[in-house]
């Protein structure tokens, strides 16, 4: 399931500093040619960093959210999982900080948001969420209703009979 993420990833890395002097470029030919404004804005898929992806997030516009496992100090991330099931952002922790900095350009990042699709990749991020939201959001579902069995402990019980709350 790593590898299909990855992979998907892989296609919305974040443009160079060479492609946005491009299409810089490019958009200001364009208006010098029509004299109208010049659209830059940037085709923005893949966000990184925890304050964007924060962002994201709170504004729902984020679609996936991948955390990366090994950060440092980990109260970066700590709070980010409790952030995307508040917002029903669905979201995935992957092994090492290096692989999501592959992808976005840089030696390591926390986090990466993926924001906005090609259509034609709907399909495909559909079934990578269904993936995600298997492994991680129902069985956290899961884990919590199971937590703590619903038995008391002996102590508990000793306490509850002295009390008279328990025959």
């Amino acid at each position: 399931a790593a590898t299909n993420l990855f992979k998907f990833l892989e296609r919305y890395h974040p443009e160079t500093k060479q492609e946005k002097a491009t299409r810089l470029k490019n958009a200001a030919q364009q208006s010098e040619k029509s004299l109208a404004p010049a659209q830059v804005q940037s085709q923005q898929r893949l966000a990184f960093g925890i304050k964007n992806v924060t962002t994201l997030v709170e504004s729902k516009k984020a679609r996936l959210v991948v955390i990366a496992h090994d950060v440092d100090p980990i109260e970066i991330v700590v709070w980010l999982p409790a952030l995307c099931r508040k917002m029903d952002v669905p979201y995935c922790i992957v092994k090492s900080k290096a692989r999501l900095g592959q992808i976005v350009g840089l030696n390591t990042t926390s986090c990466v948001a993926l924001v906005d699709v090609r259509p034609e990749d709907n399909k495909s991020l559909q079934q990578i969420v269904d993936t995600v939201n298997s492994n991680f959001a129902m069985r956290f579902k899961e884990e919590m209703h199971q937590w703590g069995g619903g038995e008391l402990s002996e102590e508990t019980i000793a306490k509850l009979r002295a009390q008279g709350k328990m025959a």
